[in-house]
């Protein structure tokens, strides 16, 4: 059994199709070296997350919380 397989089988996690266009994914690198691999993470870990990314969405409605208690 592929990894693509177990992983599929064991987490229902599918390596082989894009969640966007539902198309397949080709594999462009495989990082094993764990300097690159702890550079990366590093990276990732330091980087600013995007403003966009980081703020909860505006309220669309006002709070509902009271509409039907008898006061």
């Amino acid at each position: 059994m592929t990894l693509a397989g177990r992983l599929k089988r064991v987490f229902n996690i599918d390596i082989e199709t894009c969640e966007r266009c539902q198309g397949p994914v080709r594999i462009i690198a495989c990082i094993e070296d764990p300097t690159v691999i702890r550079q990366i993470l590093e990276h990732l870990t330091n980087k600013e997350p995007d403003d966009s990314r980081a703020q909860p969405p505006p309220e669309r409605a006002t709070s509902q919380i009271g509409l039907f208690d008898q006061s």
